[in-house]
């Protein structure tokens, strides 16, 4: 999950930044963060104007041309060639419902994420039929589990 910490850096969403790191194998194999689309002029530089607008948090999503740090680790993968069936995504926000559905069909075995973000029952109740495995990351208690496995302390 720190790997998800540094990702998040590169969002240039005025907004929020999240990131996704997808791992198969215990390889990362796709990383995504939120932001415009390539090509197109930097949420933080004014490419997206529900972003730069007083638009109250969760309202008016569908002027937003970010794209979500999900939705851009399963592009990037596809861009690239790389298949994700069977995979963990690793987010630093739980997933919406339109990321939760690619997740999905993208073949995603599991999702661990480390705050919820609008998490709905609906996303809970598409993750559960589906079988995809979807869970909360809680660093402290992360953190203790490793010390008592290695009897040391994480730096």
């Amino acid at each position: 999950m720190d790997i998800t910490q540094v990702v998040k850096r590169r969002g240039n969403c005025l907004r929020r930044q999240v990131a996704a790191v997808i791992v198969n194998g215990h390889r990362i194999i796709s990383t995504g963060y939120n932001g415009t689309p390539s090509g197109i002029r930097n949420c933080c530089d004014g490419g997206c104007p529900r972003c730069a607008s007083d638009a109250p948090p969760g309202e008016q999503l569908g002027d937003c041309i970010c794209a979500h740090a999900e939705e851009n680790a399963i592009v990037q993968a596809a861009y690239h060639g790389v298949a994700l069936k069977d995979s963990v995504l690793y987010c630093t926000d739980s997933p919406c419902l339109l990321c939760a559905k690619m997740i999905i069909t993208a073949g995603i075995k599991e999702v661990v994420y480390e705050q919820p973000y609008l998490r709905s029952r609906q996303v809970a109740a598409l993750f559960r039929e589906a079988g995809v495995r979807c869970r909360r990351f809680r660093r402290n208690s992360q953190s203790r589990k490793v010390r008592k496995q290695t009897g040391k302390k994480r730096s």
